[in-house]
């Protein structure tokens, strides 16, 4: 049995890209199981903090945000997010940044640590990004995360004294680490076996076509060494 190929996602719970590039790998890979020989996948997600100086309490909307925290010209946001709000669509995302309530992550990040530790991680990440964009729910607060994570199965007094004491902060940082090593600068960034780095929110094809290849090059026979 060939070992699975592991899929190394850097992405930012705030970042509209990371959700359709996380629904498009799913969708991408879903594509792939149904061949006679289907890749064996495993993916696991890594912090990335677009914007780590954000408040928790940001008192506005996202084009607030983009405008004032950012300097970005308000047309230009808009045009921004006319845009992803229709690539997400595709996706089968229906963003709401009218109601979308702009927060700092690194609480939700610490969250993504402690879920992967019990084995939820994909819901914990599912959860939390469906929260933020398309239920305007906030994702920057202890009491928030905590009935979110019992909404992904997870234990919600474990979960908040995870949040309180702070123990996985050191594992955000690695990943954050991990990804200055690797040179990324921004997300969503995907690393194929440790060998392949993907750039941005890929169509659900490109996902389907990178895991049958990087399967086909594992199940090749190794040519025998000469002498």
């Amino acid at each position: 049995m060939t070992d699975a190929i592991k899929i190394d996602v850097w992405s930012d719970i705030a970042c509209p890209w990371c959700y359709i590039g996380k629904r498009n790998l799913e969708n991408g890979l879903a594509g792939a199981a149904a061949d006679e020989d289907a890749p064996v996948v495993e993916v696991e997600y890594h912090s990335f903090e677009l914007s780590p100086d954000t408040p928790v309490d940001f008192d506005g909307s996202e084009i607030d945000f983009l405008s004032q925290h950012k300097g970005l010209p308000v047309e230009q946001v808009h045009q921004m997010l006319d845009r992803v709000t229709g690539v997400a669509a595709q996706a089968g995302l229906e963003y709401r940044f009218d109601i979308l309530k702009h927060t700092n992550t690194v609480k939700a990040h610490e969250l993504l640590h402690f879920a992967k530790a019990h084995g939820r991680q994909h819901e914990m990440a599912e959860r939390l990004m469906a929260a933020y964009f398309t239920e305007g729910r906030h994702v920057g607060r202890v009491d928030d995360l905590v009935a979110l994570a019992a909404e992904a199965g997870l234990d919600a007094d474990a979960a908040r004294e995870a949040l309180e004491s702070g123990r996985h902060l050191d594992a955000v940082r690695a990943d954050q680490a991990q990804a200055a090593a690797y040179g990324i600068n921004g997300v969503p960034f995907f690393v194929i076996d440790g060998k392949y780095g993907v750039s941005g929110a890929q169509p659900a094809e490109a996902f389907t076509q990178i895991a049958r290849q990087v399967w086909a090059e594992r199940r090749a026979p190794q040519a025998e060494p000469v002498g």
